[in-house]
């Protein structure tokens, strides 16, 4: 909602700025895709090697 009402103001400010936002919005996304993609698959190796290197303290505390 934020980022609408910011592009609102932005298009009552300077129009053609704010089309060409509307324009490259989807460029920059599509940009950025495979480094979120990156992140998801390195987050989930450290939560997997988390989960190795805290198994014996799960099974030792039980």
């Amino acid at each position: 909602m934020f980022t609408f009402i910011a592009w609102l103001i932005l298009f009552v400010l300077c129009w053609p700025l704010a089309i060409l936002a509307l324009v490259l919005y989807p460029v920059f996304w599509i940009l950025t895709l495979p480094f979120r993609l990156a992140g998801i698959a390195v987050d989930g190796i450290f939560s997997l090697l988390k989960g190795i290197i805290m198994l014996p303290g799960r099974l030792l505390h039980r």
